[in-house]
Parts: structure tokens; C-alpha cells; sequence
């Protein structure tokens, strides 16, 4: 088989695990140029593959074990050595000399998934945006490295503030999305002086994950979520700061990239909004938009960008 069709198959490779697993992604992506769209996809394999691993049942060794060896795969792209039968290295590292997507980006998300295997906790929220930037500003560094400038000699050291910033916002919002299947999962990433604040378990982290999904448990079934909507209610506030700043971003884009940002953006905006007018629904299970709905927000990212 050729390069070329070698190189064909990682990207659709890339793409499938795309369309499989990251629904609000893709319906920003799919606005982009087809050779954009599939640069976009080998990023969000990779980081697919990375978040997998933290994710996973494996003990804590392996998976340290795996992001370093990831992160040794990024190394070797460096020096654009061949990635061999690897399909997502082999897209990533066309992307990578195509369109200069930052590694070091890349190796950010590896830095934060490790993190999240050492089970760090966050006292103050200072704490969290470093972790934030770590796993989501980070891809939103190396999106930016795709997208096009609407000036192509536009200050691309200042739009990469303002997507590490949007990508900030994007993790709050998961963060909030996912209060209750992280504590089962014992981890807690609401800063534990908020979690104070609003008379809610912020021990020591073995101990918080559980105290905190009982909690959440007794308040979804009793109705009474004062304390949760208190809590919910200050989060998405800063997430809705985040996003304000993150957004001045959009501007500075060509008009499919800056498309792209307004759906996926505007996506998880109103999954934001949807979690804070209802904290009991996002308290019981992971909250979601329906597909109609994602596709009216994509057309309407279309239209504001000026497609």
C-alpha cells in the first residue's frame, strides 16, 4: 500500500472515532474545509486515546505507563520520524507538519491527564483553571494552529489567550455536566473552598468523592437542592465569564473557522445555561442537547459567522 493510502485510511480512522465519540466536536468540525475537518479529527483521536487512559480501569502504574508512552510518540514527531502502523500518530503527524499544530500543546493534555491519575484535587479555583488550561486550552492551542486567521498576519500569540480561555469555559462546563458521575468515579473537581462555601463535603480527596455523591444522592431524591443550586448557580457564572472572554476569539477567525467556534461553542453554552435552570436533572445523570438541537445551533454558527 502507498503512503498516501496509508495515510488516507489514519484519517478516516481519525474521523470515525470522531463521529463515535465526540457529538458536540463534530458538529463544529464538520463546517470546516475537508482538509481542516480531518487535521481537527487526528487532534481529537489523539486526545481521545489520552483521555481513554486516565478514564480507564487499568492501576495507576499502567496508566502512567501509556501517557508516557504517548507522550514518547510525540517526541518522535518532533523530528517527523515515521509513526508506523499507528493510524492516529500517522494523521497527527501530517497534521503537525501541515498546519504546525503545537506539541507541545499536546504534551499539556498529557501533563493534565496525569493529574487526573495522581487524583489531584483543587482547594481554590486557581487550582482548577491550571488543570482546565491543561486538558482544554491546550486543544484549543492546537485547534487554533488549524483554524484560519481572518488577517493572515493577525496576532496569532493573542488568539491563542483567547482559545485557551474559551477552552477553559468548555471545562467548566463538562465539570458541571459531570458532578455526579465523577464523584462515582472518585474524583471531585469543584475547588473544595466552594464546596465549603455552600455546606458541601470537601474532605480529604479518598474521602470527598463519596461524601459528595451522597449528598448529591439525598438531595435529588428529597428535592431539596439549595445548597447544589447555590453551588451550580456560581460555577456556571464563571464559566459565562470565561466564555465572554473566549469568544472575543471569534473575530480574529476566517469565516468556516469562526463558524466552527460559534457551534461548538454555542453548543455547549446552552447546555450551560440548561444545566444551571436545572441543577435536579443535571445532579441525577449527564445532561445532553438533542441532536435538532445541535444542528440548530450549528446553522445558527453559520449565520453569525457570515456563511
Amino acid at each position: 500500500m502507498s503512503a498516501a493510502s496509508e495515510l488516507e485510511l489514519a484519517y478516516a480512522r481519525c474521523e470515525q472515532i470522531t463521529r463515535e465519540e465526540a457529538g458536540n466536536f463534530f458538529y463544529g468540525i464538520r463546517l470546516l474545509s475537508s482538509e481542516r475537518r480531518r487535521a481537527m479529527c487526528a487532534v481529537y483521536a489523539f486526545a481521545r486515546r489520552v483521555d481513554d487512559i486516565g478514564d480507564g480501569t487499568l492501576p495507576a502504574e499502567e496508566k502512567l505507563a501509556r501517557l508516557d508512552a504517548e507522550e514518547a510518540m510525540l517526541t518522535a514527531l518532533r523530528t517527523a520520524s515515521e509513526p508506523g502502523g499507528d493510524p492516529v500518530a500517522r494523521a497527527l503527524r501530517d497534521a503537525v507538519m501541515r498546519f504546525g499544530v503545537p506539541i507541545d500543546a499536546l504534551e499539556a493534555l498529557i501533563e493534565g491527564v496525569r493529574m487526573d491519575v495522581a487524583g489531584v484535587s483543587y482547594e481554590s479555583f486557581d487550582e482548577l483553571v491550571l488543570y482546565c488550561r491543561r486538558v482544554a486550552g491546550a486543544i484549543g492551542r492546537a485547534c487554533l494552529a488549524i483554524f484560519g486567521l481572518r488577517d493572515p498576519g493577525g496576532d496569532m500569540a493573542a488568539a491563542a489567550v483567547l482559545a485557551d480561555d474559551l477552552g477553559v469555559a468548555l471545562q467548566i462546563t463538562n465539570i458541571l455536566r459531570d458532578v455526579r458521575e465523577d464523584a462515582a468515579n472518585g474524583r471531585v473537581y469543584i475547588p473544595a473552598s466552594d464546596l465549603r462555601r455552600f455546606g458541601l463535603p470537601a474532605g480529604e480527596p479518598g474521602l470527598a468523592a463519596p461524601a459528595l455523591l451522597g449528598e448529591i444522592e439525598r438531595a435529588v431524591a428529597s428535592a431539596d437542592l439549595t445548597q447544589f443550586e447555590g453551588l451550580i448557580g456560581m460555577e456556571a457564572d464563571r464559566a459565562r465569564e470565561w466564555f465572554e472572554r473566549g469568544m472575543s476569539l471569534v473575530p480574529l477567525l476566517d469565516r468556516r473557522s469562526a463558524a466552527c467556534v460559534l457551534a461548538m461553542a454555542g453548543i455547549y453554552r446552552r447546555l450551560l445555561e440548561r444545566i444551571d435552570a436545572e441543577p435536579s436533572r443535571s445532579l441525577a445523570g449527564r445532561m445532553s442537547l438533542p441532536a435538532r438541537e445541535k444542528a440548530w445551533v450549528a446553522v445558527r454558527g453559520m449565520m453569525g459567522a457570515g456563511a
